[in-house]
Formats: C-alpha cells, sequence, structure tokens
C-alpha cells in the first residue's frame, strides 16, 4: 500500500510553464510530448501491447497546484472566468487530489539504452508533470457520440496568430523552424491570457516559455503578434 500514489513517469513537453498549457488535450495538434519511465515502470515488459492502441489515457497529478489546495467552485475560462460554477462540473486544475487525465495520441515506444519513453502527440501537460498512471484507450466504450458538453459544448474560437520579422526571421534560421512555428501558433491561437481579456485589444505584453524560447506577444482584438523570439539560457 501507498500513502500516496507511485510517480511511474515524468512527461517531457514544450509547456515548461502553466501559462498558456492549451486547457484540453487535442487543440494543439503539431505538439508531441513523451513519458520517461521510472523506478518498476521503466522495463520493456510494462509497455508490451501499447502498439495495439493509438490513444491512452494519461493520469498525472496537478504537483504546481498541490500548495493552494481547492475550493467547492471554481471560474471557467469557457464561462469568461465570472460565473461560479462547482469544481466536479469544471476541469478546473485545482482539485480535492490533484489528478488530472488526458487521452493523448500514442506514437510508439522507444528506448535509450535502459531507458524506456513512451512518444506522446496531442499533450497538454507542462513538462516535469509526474505520470501516475497509463491506460489504453477503448473507442467502443470511451467514445458516446450522444454525449452533452454542457457549458463546453463547442470547440473554443481560435485567435489570428501573426509573426513579426524578427520571430520569423529566428524560426527561419533554425532547422526545426517549421515545427516550432506550428506549435507557437496553435498554442496562441487558443488566446491563454485570462479569459476576460479574450478578443480585447490589451496593451500589455505578455511572455511564455515554450520549447527553449522565450516567446513573447500581444493582442488586438481577435489577433495574436508575435512580438519577439529569443532563446531561453539556463541557470
Amino acid at each position: 500500500m501507498h500513502d500516496s500514489p507511485e510517480i511511474i513517469g515524468r512527461i517531457h513537453s514544450p509547456y515548461k510553464e502553466k501559462f498558456a498549457v492549451p486547457r484540453q488535450p487535442k487543440l494543439v495538434p503539431s505538439a508531441t510530448a513523451r513519458i520517461e519511465l521510472q523506478g518498476d515502470a521503466n522495463c520493456p515488459e510494462a509497455v508490451r501491447g501499447l502498439e495495439q492502441f493509438s490513444h491512452l489515457w494519461i493520469l498525472f497529478l496537478f504537483d504546481q497546484n498541490q500548495a493552494a489546495g481547492w475550493k467547492p467552485t471554481v471560474r471557467p475560462p469557457r464561462l469568461g472566468g465570472n460565473e461560479r460554477i462547482g469544481v466536479f462540473a469544471s476541469r478546473s486544475t485545482f482539485r480535492p487530489n490533484s489528478i488530472g487525465m488526458s487521452a493523448v495520441e500514442f506514437k510508439g515506444v522507444t528506448q535509450e539504452g535502459r531507458q524506456q519513453y513512451i512518444e506522446l502527440g496531442n499533450v497538454d501537460i507542462v513538462h516535469g508533470t509526474p505520470v501516475i498512471d497509463i491506460k489504453p484507450y477503448l473507442p467502443y466504450s470511451d467514445a458516446i457520440g450522444q454525449a452533452t458538453g454542457g457549458y463546453a459544448a463547442e470547440e473554443p474560437h481560435l485567435a489570428a496568430v501573426f509573426f513579426s520579422p524578427q520571430a520569423e526571421a529566428l524560426l527561419a534560421s533554425r532547422p526545426d523552424g517549421p515545427h516550432l512555428r506550428s506549435v507557437i501558433q496553435e498554442v496562441l491561437a487558443q488566446d491563454p491570457r485570462p479569459a476576460y481579456k479574450k478578443g480585447k485589444t490589451d496593451k500589455k505584453e505578455y511572455a511564455v516559455h515554450l520549447f527553449d524560447l522565450n516567446v513573447r506577444f500581444t493582442a488586438q482584438d481577435s489577433e495574436i503578434i508575435v512580438t519577439s523570439l529569443s532563446p531561453v539560457t539556463s541557470g
């Protein structure tokens, strides 16, 4: 028996901080990630048979929120960040047990030396997040065609994203530039600003850490402008 869930791995993803992480999986299809398995889970036997499935359920801990605790009601961004509803009627990251779950694309298992990795797509999880379980997604039971989505029934509106000449030049100078551009564009199209600012002109310049880049952007009505990109130095 464990007093707390056993951590079986860690997420490696482009999202180096909570800000600008997609609020649901599948919203940033160009982003890839991987789980670095650890402990007893880091063995070929534990992942045997995964190749039969196209998608997986990932259960993880909102470890950056645990110290903040939780409240019975929350303000979902889809309701403008003003109306309160019960925490169990939301996907708020502030939950009684800080457990999250995401249905993600399975892209294969890789091995580097003795280290096992599970390669994923469409992940909405912060880099370094502890993983506590992995389960196969079963279309016949997990996909319910007649399901209703309440206040979040419709996909979110996407903003148009434009890149400054400086940002375009930096991306053009890198061999992974096209991939970085796609991910940055898909992330910012969600408009990660506070809900009450969506669709409005904002004089503030925001910054988010994606991959190894500091991405700075502003918003004008329903448009997001990437003003600059700069490498993030470690240390």
